[in-house]
């Protein structure tokens, strides 16, 4: 296998969309803004789209407009209780442990919740790293500038070693674009979105060696 290192997206992807568990952080983000930030419930929807449009995430949105205390907001919105929607899932760990690479979280959430929700599928032995939200600020997934800093901070120097592994078709185009071999875990993958789609963690190792 030609590559070394393996950037995991966390919430969507480690588990899949349906458990609801990113739902409920979206929930709780609505939450926030409308009792800390006193923002009209009808305007959430719309401002919510538009940072996540315009800054990649709703916190660094919030940060840019309203001033928020980051590490509270994050706290507030991860605020769940996890083992009501995740459970270890044994193919996935003998997927990542099967693996000859570094293997390293790369969210737009933070450290604690990351390593919450690695403790509950139980593969926090399986990961060397973990580069959150707060590792790569001001930027976030997908600005360029995030897999500049994902990588150097995992020791990196030549993103075609380098492989992003991502629910979202925007950060595995991004990350392709950085030059980093892309995979999307998603139903649908346009010839441009990654170099590679899957829905099954049993055809990670397959698209891996074939490169």
């Amino acid at each position: 296998m030609k590559f070394t290192t393996i950037f995991f997206d966390l919430d969507d992807t480690l588990y899949p969309p349906h458990v609801g568990l990113w739902s409920a952080i979206k929930e709780r983000m609505n939450d926030y803004m409308r009792e800390r930030l006193r923002i009209p419930e009808a305007d959430i929807p719309r401002l919510r789209e538009k940072y996540y449009m315009q800054y990649g995430t709703t916190t660094r949105g919030l940060q840019a407009h309203h001033d928020i205390d980051t590490q509270d907001f994050l706290a507030y919105v991860h605020d769940l209780p996890l083992k009501d929607y995740l459970s270890p899932n044994p193919l996935l760990r003998s997927t990542i442990a099967l693996l000859p690479t570094r293997n390293v979280i790369f969210t737009n959430a933070d450290i604690p919740h990351a390593q919450r929700v690695l403790a509950a599928l139980e593969l926090s032995d399986l990961f060397q790293n973990i580069v959150d939200v707060n590792a790569v600020a001001p930027y976030c997934k997908p600005m360029p500038e995030s897999f500049e800093i994902a990588m150097r901070l995992a020791g990196e120097t030549n993103p075609a070693r380098c492989v992003m592994i991502d629910d979202l078709n925007r950060t595995t185009r991004a990350a392709r674009e950085a030059g980093m071999f892309s995979i999307l875990y998603n139903n649908t993958c346009a010839a441009d979105d990654a170099n590679a789609c899957f829905t099954n963690w049993s055809q990670l190792i397959n698209i891996l060696e074939a490169q």
